[in-house]
């Protein structure tokens, strides 16, 4: 019998390219997405998909139980919902949100989520774990690599990155000649990455890191095609990735497009080393 795993899938291109790929490896792939969050082309690239409202734990539980899931990964963001409308909380979050008694900081939430659903026989595991290969590998991917002025900022922006990690706000930052113009808040990386763009006028820098206390099954930073799309839209031309610590999807043809729109891809172990 096929191996099995569950897949809660956010919003963005990942959660699609994972279940391809572990359905490659013999996988069979059971999955949950959100409404106006989880791509529509994923349920055809899994073997099963329950469509939930934020907040319907009892209900995410039931269905994985219902496959046998004692394995799950989660990838892809949900964005924190609009209206009252967008939640439909049962019991069993209820009392989650009520044992952290306010603290409803990101990681402390995932963790708590994750918690209950391990109480549940169902353990959330690294997004890594099945694709290794999917690492930044250190180097410079591009043949254009990053000028002196570009080191330096990349430098800046590692260090400020980390800053922002370590009190769980985000982790990229855009910068340029010296300044930084964007932090990543709420509203993810490509938000950044165009706000820091408009304000670099074609000179941006746009660094993207592991938090300093990263818990590898949440939100680990990822970057592809998409990514290297909205850097040149928004004129940023140099994107630096922490190696080993983050997931690079479509690896080959990010590459390539990088080279053809003259951007440079970095991926350093530490940017003070280089």
């Amino acid at each position: 019998m096929p191996e099995r795993i569950g897949l809660i899938a956010g919003n963005g291109p990942f959660p699609l390219i994972f279940a391809e790929k572990a359905r490659e490896r013999g996988y069979r792939v059971v999955a949950v997405g959100y409404p106006n969050e989880t791509d529509p082309a994923l349920e055809n690239a899994v073997d099963a998909l329950e469509i939930l409202y934020i907040g319907q734990l009892r209900r995410l539980i039931k269905f994985f139980k219902k496959h046998r899931i004692t394995d799950a990964v989660m990838i892809g963001g949900v964005k924190k919902p609009g209206s009252i409308k967008e939640i439909r909380p049962d019991f069993k979050t209820i009392s989650l949100y009520a044992g952290m008694r306010g603290n409803t900081h990101d990681d402390r939430m995932l963790r708590a989520f994750a918690d209950v659903l391990a109480d549940e026989g169902i353990h959330i595991r690294a997004s890594t774990f099945l694709l290794p290969e999917l690492l930044a590998k250190e180097g410079c991917w591009t043949r254009r690599r990053p000028t002196r002025e570009e080191q330096m900022d990349i430098e800046l922006g590692w260090k400020m990155a980390k800053g922002i990690g370590r009190l769980d706000i985000g982790q990229c930052v855009v910068v340029s000649n010296g300044s930084v113009l964007a932090v990543e808040a709420i509203d993810g990386t490509d938000s950044t990455i165009r706000r820091g763009g408009q304000l670099g006028r074609g000179n941006a820098v746009v660094v993207k890191v592991c938090k300093p206390t990263q818990d590898f099954r949440f939100d680990v930073p990822a970057v592809g095609t998409q990514t290297i799309r909205t850097m040149h839209e928004s004129g940023a031309g140099v994107l630096a990735v922490e190696a080993g610590r983050s997931l690079v999807f479509q690896p080959s043809e990010m590459t390539a497009l990088a080279d053809e729109l003259g951007i440079s891809i970095a991926a350093l172990a530490d940017a003070g080393d280089h």
